[in-house]
C-alpha cells in the first residue's frame, strides 16, 4: 500500500501541478518530494589537507531567498578522516540522506528530518565490502520502495572495474549482491554488442516499463590515482567502461548489455508518461547518449549529440534534465562549462546555451520548476585542480535561469571558508515534515 500511495502521489502531482514543485529533477519517482522552494542544499564534501579540519563532511547551507540566513552555512557535521567522498542519496521516505566514501567504501546516514537545518550522523556502514561479497566503491545511492539500492565501482580482488549493484533496507540491513554481467557471466542478460566488461557507476529507473539501468566508469586502480599519471599510463586508459545494462526492475535480473563506448557516466530519465527514454553522457568521448525503446519493443542506444570539442576533452560530468524533458545542463569538468542542449528531439541533442561556471566544475542540481540551479566544482580528490587556489576553483555556486541567460545569485569559497572540496548537492525543506502526511508517503 505504501508503494502505492508514493507512485499515485508522484504520480498526480507530476501531471497536475509541476510548477508547484521545486524539487531536484534527477530525484527518484519513489520519493517523496518538496512542495514550494527548498530551504536548504546538503553538500557532501571531500576533506583536504591543510584545509579546516581536512575531514569528510556534510555542509548545510540556507538557500531560500525569504530567509534571514540566506546564503549562510547553518551546519557542518565532520564524519571523521577522508573517504573519497562522492555522492548521496536519500530514503523514499526523505527522512534519511546515505553518503558514501568512493575509497574507504564506508556509508553514513544522516538524519535530516529530526532537524533538518541540522542533520545528525545516525548511522556508519563499515561492513560494505565484507556483506557485499567484495564490493568496493559505493557510488550511486538510489531510493526504490523501503529499499536503497547502491551502485559499486570495483571489487576488492584486483581493485579494477568489475563491480554489482548492492541492495540495503532504508533501516541500513544488507539485502542482496547483483553483479554486473560479463563476458564470462552473463548471468542470463543478452550482449548485444562487443561489450560486457561488467563495470558500474550510476543507476535508474522507469517503474512503468519495469526498467532498471545501469552504466560504467572505471575501478578504484583509476579513480585513485593521480589523473596527470593516469592519462599518461595507456594500459590504465583501456579500464573504463563502455557499456550499460537493461535490468528487470522488479526481479533484479540483467536483461541486455548495450555498448556506450566512452565511460557513460550520469543517467537522467524522462519524466513524461509517453517518453521511454533516458540519457547519458561519456566522460571520454564527449557524447550525449540515448537509451530508448525502439518500435519492436527492444532498448537501444544511439549517440545523439556532441559535448564541445571532444578533442580537447572537455571531461563530461554530471547532467540534469529539464521536467518537461525539453533541455538538458551538462557539465564539463575540464573547461569548467555549463551546456544546455535542447532535446526536445531527444534523437538529435543541440547545444542552445553555454556560461563558465569556474575553473572546474562538476555537480548541477536543478530545482523542477527549471528557475534555479545549483553548481559543485569537486571531481576526485586526486583529479581536482590545485591552481588558482581562488573563488573559482572549490564552490557551491546558485544561479536564476530565465529561460535564456543565468544569472549568479548565491556563491560560497569552500575553501575561503576551510570547508574542503564541494561535491554532490541534495535539497531539503521544513515543508517535508511539518504536515504529518508528507514523511508518511
Amino acid at each position: 500500500m505504501r508503494t502505492l500511495l508514493l507512485f499515485f502521489w508522484f504520480t498526480l502531482a507530476t501531471v497536475l501541478s509541476p510548477w508547484l514543485l521545486a524539487d531536484e529533477t534527477c530525484m527518484s519517482p519513489y520519493m517523496a518530494k518538496i512542495e514550494g522552494q527548498e530551504d536548504f542544499v546538503y553538500v557532501w564534501t571531500l576533506g583536504v589537507p591543510g584545509i579546516g579540519d581536512e575531514q569528510d563532511k556534510l555542509v548545510t547551507v540556507d538557500v531560500n531567498p525569504e530567509s534571514e540566513s540566506y546564503g549562510e552555512v547553518l551546519a557542518s557535521l565532520s564524519v571523521g578522516g577522508r573517504n573519497e567522498a562522492h555522492h548521496t542519496g536519500l530514503t523514499d521516505d526523505r527522512r534519511y540522506l546515505w553518503a558514501s566514501g568512493l575509497d574507504t567504501s564506508k556509508i553514513f546516514i544522516f538524519d535530516i528530518h529530526t532537524d533538518p537545518a541540522n542533520p545528525r550522523l545516525h548511522k556508519t556502514i563499515s561492513d560494505f565490502v565484507g556483506k557485499s561479497g567484495g564490493v568496493v566503491g559505493p557510488h550511486t545511492n538510489y531510493a526504490l520502495p523501503g529499499r536503497m539500492i547502491l551502485t559499486g565501482l570495483s571489487n576488492n580482488r584486483d581493485h579494477g572495474g568489475r563491480t554489482a549493484l548492492v541492495e540495503y533496507t532504508n533501516a541500513g540491513d544488507y539485502v542482496a549482491t547483483y553483479w554486473m554481467p560479463t563476458d564470462e557471466n552473463l548471468q542470463g542478460a543478452v550482449k548485444s554488442g562487443q561489450f560486457a566488461d561488467g563495470y558500474g557507476y550510476d543507476v535508474r529507473v522507469l517503474p512503468r516499463k519495469n526498467l532498471m539501468l545501469t552504466s560504467s566508469f572505471t575501478g578504484w586502480n583509476n579513480y585513485m590515482m593521480n589523473l596527470g599519471t593516469m592519462m599518461a599510463d595507456e594500459e590504465a586508459m583501456k579500464a573504463f567502461g563502455n557499456t550499460m545494462v537493461i535490468w528487470d526492475m522488479h526481479a533484479r535480473q540483467p536483461r541486455k548489455v548495450l555498448d556506450v563506448p566512452g565511460a557513460p557516466l550520469e543517467i537522467r530519465c524522462a519524466w513524461n508518461a509517453d517518453h521511454d527514454y533516458c540519457f547519458t553522457s561519456t566522460a571520454l568521448t564527449s557524447k550525449i547518449w540515448l537509451v530508448y525503446l525502439d518500435g519492436d519493443g527492444q532498448w537501444q542506444a544511439e549517440a545523439v549529440g556532441d559535448i564541445g570539442d571532444p578533442a580537447k576533452i572537455p571531461l563530461p560530468v554530471d547532467i540534469s534534465i529539464a521536467n518537461d524533458d525539453t533541455r538538458l545542463w551538462v557539465n564539463t569538468w575540464n573547461d569548467g562549462m555549463t551546456r544546455l542542449f535542447d532535446i526536445s528531439d531527444p534523437h538529435s541533442a543541440k547545444q542552445i546555451y553555454e556560461k563558465k561556471i569556474g575553473s572546474q566544475v562538476n555537480m548541477v542540481s536543478q530545482s523542477w520548476d527549471g528557475k534555479r540551479v545549483y553548481y559543485t566544482s569537486s571531481l576526485l580528490a586526486n583529479w581536482d585542480k590545485t591552481e588558482p587556489a581562488g573563488p573559482d576553483l572549490q564552490y557551491l555556486k546558485v544561479y536564476d535561469w530565465n529561460g535564456n541567460t543565468l544569472e549568479q545569485k548565491l556563491a560560497i569559497d569552500f575553501f575561503d571558508r576551510k570547508l574542503g572540496a564541494p561535491h554532490q548537492m541534495r535539497f531539503g525543506a521544513y515543508s517535508l515534515y511539518e504536515a504529518p502526511d508528507v514523511a508518511a508517503r
